[in-house]
């Protein structure tokens, strides 16, 4: 199993009331952003116990969510509904999207 996904939930732990700010201004983008980074975790998980293409497709779609997750906070930065997100947070964000990209797209 990936470990990745202990270090994706601790980003719910760590950005669980940054998402309750978001909620404040916009209802849509902080369930987006809840759904996203919820995503990432549950494919994580979902996908170790996977064999071939099924495992495949749960960590692209985990990516995928990753980078959604990531997106949506910077995009509650930009409208100004948020601080911009922590070194800290960036880098735990980069860790999983990073560790995810390797499993997704190996270097042959």
């Amino acid at each position: 199993m990936l470990r990745i996904h202990l270090v994706i939930r601790e980003l719910v732990r760590m950005t669980a009331e940054t998402a309750r700010e978001i909620e404040r201004s916009d209802r849509r983008l902080a369930a987006q952003y809840r759904d996203a980074l919820g995503s990432a975790g549950l494919n994580t998980v979902e996908g170790s116990d996977q064999r071939g293409g099924r495992r495949g497709a749960h960590y692209s779609i985990a990516l995928g969510s990753a980078r959604e997750a990531w997106e949506a906070l910077n995009i509650a930065a930009g409208w100004g509904f948020i601080a911009e997100p922590t070194e800290e947070i960036r880098g735990k964000f980069n860790q999983v999207i990073g560790t995810l990209h390797r499993v997704v797209h190996p270097r042959r």
